[in-house]
C-alpha cells in the first residue's frame, strides 16, 4: 500500500520543486522529554556487561551438555546474542552510548571486533547511511535500484540482492561496499569510504578485527575445525542474518518514499524508515525496532527510544510508520514486492516485477 500524504513533486528539468513536511525537525525536537537525548554512563555499561554475561553463559552451557540437540537452540541463542552486542557497538558509533568518546571507542571495539566488523570503517560508513537516508542517489545501504538497472541485471544479481541470499550480504558489504557506489573495503584506509583524516581510525579498527581472527585460528588449530563450526562459525552466520533481515526490514517497504535531487533534505529521510515490532526479542536487541526516533536523532540512547517515540508520534502524525505485519511475514512481502523504482521523478516507491 503506498502512502499518498506527500504529493510527487514536480520535475524542472533534471532537478525537482522541494516539498516541505508540516513540521520541523525542531517541532519533533521539542516533543522529546530533554532526559531521552542523555546517556546514562552506569546504565549503558550495565546493557553491555549483561549481553557479556549472556554470550559467556551460553557457551559454558554449550561446552558442558556437548550435544547435538541443543547446539541448534545454542547457535539461534547466541546469534542473537552477537546481534546485541552489535547493536551496544552501533549505540557506541553514534555517540549515544556515554558522553566519553574513548569509552565509546574501547566498547565499540570490543563488541563490534568479537563479531568481526571493523568499529571505525563500519561506524563511518553507517555515518553516510544516517546523514542520506531516503535519497537513491546517495544513502548507503538498502537503497533501491531503477527499473533500468533492474531489467539490465543478470540473473545471478537478481538471485543475491532479492532470494533469501541476501541474509547473507554483509560479509560482503564490509569488503565491496554495496552494488552501485564506488566499491571500497571496510578495512582498508585507502576506500573510498573514508577521509584522510580517518586512516589511523580505520587502521586500528582493521587490527582489532585480525586479532579476533587470529584467536580464532588459535582456536581451531587447537581444537579442530568441528570446534570452529560448533562454537563460532554457526553463531556468527546467525548473526549475519539478523543484522541484514533488521536493516533489510527498516528501509524496505512499498510504503516508503524514496527521494531525488533536491526534492530530498535529511528530515524527509528520516522518515522514510519504519518501525517494526519483534516481539519478546525487542528488550534482546535493545529496542532496535524503534527506528524512525533513532534515524532522526542519533543521540538517543536505545533505553529511552521507547518514550522518544511515543513523544513524537502526535507530531509525525500518518507520516509515522510501523509495520502491524510479523517480522517474516514483513520480510517475505518485501522481498516479493519491493524490487525497483521508476527511472525518472520524485518522490517513488518501489514497485514488483
Amino acid at each position: 500500500m503506498q502512502s499518498n500524504l506527500i504529493e510527487p513533486a514536480s520535475q524542472k528539468g533534471s532537478e525537482f520543486e522541494r516539498e516541505r513536511l508540516p513540521f520541523t525537525i525542531q517541532d519533533v525536537r521539542a516533543a522529546i522529554p530533554k532526559y531521552c537525548f542523555e546517556p546514562s554512563t552506569w546504565k549503558s555499561l550495565s546493557y553491555f556487561f549483561r549481553d557479556v554475561v549472556i554470550v559467556a553463559g551460553l557457551y559454558a552451557i554449550a561446552y558442558k551438555l556437548d550435544s547435538w540437540l541443543f547446539y541448534p537452540v545454542f547457535w539461534f541463542l547466541q546469534a542473537t546474542m552477537f546481534w546485541a552486542l552489535f547493536v551496544i557497538g552501533h549505540d557506541c558509533g553514534h555517540g549515544s552510548f556515554s558522553r566519553h568518546k574513548w569509552l565509546n571507542d574501547l566498547v565499540g571495539h570490543v563488541s563490534h571486533s568479537f563479531i568481526l566488523v571493523p568499529y571505525h570503517g563500519w561506524r563511518i560508513s553507517h555515518r553516510t547511511h544516517h546523514k542520506n537516508t531516503g535519497n537513491i542517489e546517495t544513502d548507503e545501504s538498502w537503497y533501491p535500484v531503477s527499473e533500468a538497472k533492474y531489467q539490465d541485471m543478470a540473473g545471478w544479481e537478481k538471485f543475491l540482492r532479492f532470494d533469501l541470499t541476501l541474509l547473507l550480504a554483509y560479509p560482503l558489504y564490509l569488503f565491496r561496499r554495496s552494488p552501485e557506489r564506488p566499491g571500497g573495503s571496510h578495512f582498508h584506509p585507502a576506500s573510498p569510504l573514508f577521509r584522510e583524516s580517518e586512516k589511523w581510525d580505520v587502521i586500528t579498527s582493521s587490527i582489532w578485527c585480525a586479532a579476533m581472527v587470529a584467536l580464532v585460528a588459535a582456536g581451531t588449530f587447537t581444537w579442530g575445525w568441528l570446534w570452529l563450526v560448533k562454537f563460532y562459525l554457526m553463531p556468527y552466520l546467525g548473526f549475519v542474518v539478523w543484522l541484514d533481515l533488521v536493516t533489510f526490514l527498516h528501509h524496505t517497504d512499498d510504503d516508503i518514499p524514496w527521494y531525488r535531487g533536491k526534492d530530498w533534505y535529511f528530515l524527509k529521510g528520516a522518515i522514510s524508515t519504519i518501525d517494526v515490532d519483534y516481539g519478546v526479542i525487542n528488550e534482546i536487541h535493545h529496542n532496535i525496532g524503534t527506528h524512525v526516533a533513532h534515524h532522526i536523532f542519533l543521540s538517543i540512547p536505545h533505553y529511552h527510544l521507547l518514550e522518544a517515540t511515543e513523544a513524537i508520534k502526535p507530531v509525525l502524525g500518518e507520516y509515522y510508520r510501523k509495520s502491524d505485519r510479523s517480522i517474516w511475514a514483513a520480510f517475505w512481502d518485501a522481498k516479493e514486492n519491493c524490487h525497483y523504482v521508476s527511472n525518472t521523478g520524485s518522490k517513488v516507491y518501489y514497485r514488483s516485477k
